[in-house]
């Protein structure tokens, strides 16, 4: 009765769930009315999904699902790339700082608590330069892959702060593996840019933008290269540091020359890791050892020492307007003020909780802002302290849920942080350090408890207003994939990666837990979990591709079709079911989506896929191949998605970028010129997208 092009492959569950298209099976779905079942296979294997009653006298494959009326549109960047990236914040004239996290450039008025965003990149931005007009941005991004396998260039996008227009596109298909250091020239009225590849050559190159030509190239370093800038008096200067090294390049014609720094009686660091320029040419080096070096104007010799400026390395320097200079160092996090003669006038530190210094810059009159290692950006003065206006995790993001009541949010990854974020200050109401890294979190139905789930098998409870432990228990050893309570809250169910769910009854609202059902018979770890409107069911998928049914008092599994078929279900974050599975792609791989959710009016559904994508369809999604709405911003793999509860916003989680992207979903009835504004933006992402 089925017949399938697939090619049955013998597999290890583990196997399948991290070899990526080793081959790209086909994927084909038929029904049989009869029966009442959808059968659509993923790498060979059958996946039966039974179809409502009241819809199986109406149901057919070739009925066509409309697009959504309604659209995303980027609103918030969480969060702030200092883990790995430097020189990348920034005032413009318009109030705006600008900086960059996942594929994202964020221009954020904080006094306005506005942020716009530059999306022309489709891969991680890793650096970020401003034209001395201070109008003009050029920004860098890495190689990588897109959905269907072909290489997405390394490239710099060269693009106007005011308009967000891209202006050029400079070095595709010159560039090997990311464009780390990027700068324009400063004294010929910003004509030339310069940028380093971070291929093994670490090759430096030297563009006329405008014409978007390649005038020079050099083999910089075999070394890693942290910095590369054009002196502020000579155009064709170009001082480049890194590991065990500063070199000093004249550009004549299409030839660089270097001259190496020389340290001659001083100590060598190990890495030279920023530079800067004095009012009268001198060029500033802060170095892993501590230590402030001057470089004489036009020489490479040292004329001046700061030595033990700081303990530990010196990650930035920012010279001000009025000529003085801003140091920040790592391991003391501390932020230095000297005079013209490099004397220590003042200092403020960094609190421990954000991290050593990544970045410097200065605001208007006595402000400063600093980007850190741990994602933040802070701002303040000398004369006071520093407080944060961008916050976001470290480390790879899978856990969200929202507040079932209020503008909230809760995140937790592998940073062992867990933040309840509000949506309106854009700005974490709390975070809490907790023992391993997080994986999975859920709101209790009141609001007042939320559930963390860990990569070890320990899963707490926090309590949402105060952020103290409530509770704490073990599971198995291994990942907590998800933890979601009863629409009811009298049951949490915890599902594992050791192939098992435990079902707890919740008493004392939220407040104690006694396990009493564990639903074994997946044989392979749980991927996801729903429960039935009525608290009295749960349906789960896991790692191949099963989706299985359960009695949630006892834990026992239903293997009846018919008691199952006309469940309805609270949520919809399973990825495999009869109501969702158009969101699969043809010739899918099982771990292309991560994530689904439903909006809570059930007309949308949000998914999340491998590719860093966010895709909006109409709910239900039940005939192959739906179309949907496509939203870029993550670089990594779109981990998790979740509607607030009035289903005002799309909250959408990275991985390994780390980012979370808040994307307001205005009704329908939009006015035309919002719809064009977003229309606008689709298009400005479909034409980046189809560029490389």
């Amino acid at each position: 009765m089925l017949l399938s092009p697939c090619v049955r492959k013998s597999m290890s569950t583990e196997r399948l769930s991290t070899v990526k298209k080793e081959m790209a099976d086909s994927r084909s779905r038929t029904t049989s009315s009869n029966d009442g079942y959808v059968r659509m296979f993923i790498r060979g294997r059958p996946i039966t999904m039974h179809i409502p009653d009241q819809l199986r006298e109406s149901y057919s494959l070739d009925h066509k699902v409309a697009l959504p009326e309604r659209k995303l549109k980027l609103q918030w960047v969480y969060g702030y790339r200092g883990r790995d990236c430097r020189s990348n914040l920034y005032l413009l004239p318009t109030g705006e700082i600008v900086y960059f996290n996942a594929s994202v450039v964020v221009l954020y008025n904080v006094e306005e608590q506005q942020q716009r965003h530059y999306l022309g990149h489709n891969d991680d931005v890793k650096c970020l330069a401003i034209h001395p007009d201070m109008v003009t941005i050029a920004t860098g991004q890495v190689a990588g892959t897109s959905k269907d396998g072909k290489a997405l260039q390394p490239h710099v996008r060269v693009w106007d702060s005011v308009s967000l227009n891209t202006l050029h596109v400079i070095g595709a298909g010159v560039f090997d593996r990311a464009v780390t250091c990027v700068a324009f020239s400063k004294s010929n009225g910003g004509a030339h840019l310069c940028a380093v590849d971070d291929a093994n050559d670490h090759i430096l190159s030297v563009w006329d933008w405008q014409k978007e030509k390649q005038l020079a190239e050099v083999k910089c370093s075999n070394e890693s290269v942290l910095g590369a800038v054009f002196h502020p008096m000579e155009a064709n200067l170009i001082v480049t540091c890194g590991k065990s090294h500063i070199n000093f390049w004249t550009m004549e014609g299409n030839t660089l020359t270097k001259r190496q720094g020389l340290f001659e009686k001083h100590e060598k660091p190990k890495y030279v890791l920023c530079v800067a320029f004095a009012e009268n040419g001198d060029a500033i080096t802060g170095d892993s050892s501590g230590n402030i070096y001057i470089w004489a104007k036009g020489g490479n010799r040292i004329s001046q020492v700061v030595s033990g400026a700081h303990e530990g390395g010196i990650f930035s320097l920012c010279v001000l307007k009025d000529g003085t200079l801003v140091s920040g160092g790592g391991k003391d996090r501390r932020v230095l003020l000297w005079d013209h003669d490099y004397r220590k006038k003042s200092e403020i530190e960094v609190p421990e909780a954000f991290g050593p210094v990544r970045s410097l810059a200065e605001g208007k009159q006595d402000e400063l802002f600093v980007g850190t290692t741990r994602n933040a950006v802070l701002r303040g003065s000398f004369s006071g302290s520093l407080t944060p206006i961008v916050q976001g995790h470290t480390d790879e993001l899978w856990g969200l849920d929202v507040h079932p009541s209020t503008e909230q949010f809760v995140t937790c990854g592998q940073d062992k942080q867990v933040y309840l974020w509000d949506t309106s200050s854009h700005l974490p109401l709390w975070s809490k350090a907790i023992e391993d890294p997080g994986r999975s979190v859920g709101f209790h139905p009141s609001g007042t408890v939320l559930a963390v789930g860990t990569m070890t098998g320990r899963w707490l409870v926090l309590d949402t207003d105060t952020r103290d432990l409530v509770s704490m228990h073990t599971d198995g050893n291994e990942i907590i994939s998800v933890v979601k309570y009863s629409p009811d809250g009298a049951y949490l169910a915890v599902a594992s990666h050791d192939n098992f769910v435990y079902i707890y009854s919740v008493t004392e609202n939220g407040r104690k837990y006694s396990r009493v059902g564990k639903c074994t018979g997946h044989s392979s770890f749980v991927t996801h979990l729903d429960w039935s409107t009525d608290s009295q069911f749960i349906v789960t998928n896991s790692g191949d591709y099963e989706i299985l049914f359960w009695e949630a008092s006892s834990g026992k599994h239903i293997t009846s079709a018919d008691a199952v078929r006309n469940l309805e279900w609270a949520t919809s974050t399973c990825v495999l079911g009869f109501s969702v599975f158009g969101i699969w792609p043809e010739g899918a791989d099982g771990t292309d989506i991560n994530a689904v959710c439903r909006s809570h009016d059930n007309n949308l559904l949000a998914s999340a896929d491998d590719f860093g994508k966010v895709h909006l369809f109409s709910n239900p999604c039940s005939q192959p191949r739906a179309p949907s709405h496509i939203y870029g911003g993550h670089s990594s793999h779109v981990t998790n998605v979740a509607f607030l509860h009035e289903d005002s916003h799309l909250i959408s989680t990275g991985g390994k970028d780390t980012s979370i992207l808040q994307w307001v979903l205005p009704p329908a009835s939009s006015t035309i010129s919002s719809v064009d504004i977003l229309a606008r933006t689709e298009n400005l992402q479909c034409v980046h997208l189809a560029l490389f």
